[in-house]
């Protein structure tokens, strides 16, 4: 990449990263193709090849950039809770509402995308120890402190963490029909849930 200056290289990088986050999330990661994002990038498929090894290691750069706005997203939003109840709940909405509207996000929690690209990029002989590092579940980093409260049901963080993954998935039944009527509507029945699900983890009221 010597005939690209520090500052050029940076923007063709952000550039590959901006276009793999608009395409891989309208068209997903089979459909979209490394000449689609150089083409939405202005630059030569073989410019592509002087920044990332494939199509995987864009993708997975793209979905650890999205982990972390999913991660400043939630502890903006957390930091409006006055009590761990509120927090939870906070914790729910916010993720519920990012795995619906941000195919990526979904990707990335539901899918389990992430942990599948180690395996690829392994193979690829991408560095291991940093693939590992990068593949670990979304940080709910709340989980440590509600694990010692008294009133928290349970006390194991990684049980926590596994626990609101598997709560997401809920999420994928909004398009469902909920009984016989559609006069109830999803985000009635998410709201219910949420509330549900928050008095079940807390052993007080």
């Amino acid at each position: 990449m010597s005939r690209f200056s520090d500052q050029e290289k940076e923007r063709i990088r952000s550039q590959l990263i901006e276009a793999g986050r608009e395409l891989f999330a309208q068209y997903g990661f089979d459909r979209t193709r490394i000449s689609d994002l150089t083409a939405e990038a202005d630059i030569g498929t073989s410019t592509f090849y002087q920044f990332f090894d494939s199509k995987e290691e864009l993708y997975f750069r793209v979905l650890l950039r999205e982990r972390e706005e999913l991660e400043k997203k939630i502890a903006e939003t957390v930091a409006e809770g006055e009590t761990p109840r509120e927090e939870v709940q906070l914790v729910l909405e916010t993720t519920f509402n990012e795995v619906q509207s941000n195919p990526l996000i979904s990707a990335l929690i539901v899918e389990g995308e992430l942990r599948e690209l180690q395996d690829r990029l392994a193979a690829a002989e991408m560095e291991k120890p940093f693939v590992e590092e990068q593949c670990s579940s979304v940080a709910l980093t709340f989980s440590e402190r509600w694990a010692e409260l008294e009133s928290f049901r349970y006390d194991d963080p990684a049980l926590i963490d596994q626990l609101f993954t598997s709560i997401v998935f809920t999420v994928r039944s909004q398009n469902a029909p909920i009984g016989s009527s559609n006069e109830i509507d999803y985000d009635h029945v998410e709201d219910a849930l949420i509330e549900t699900i928050v008095d079940g983890l807390f052993t007080e009221s």
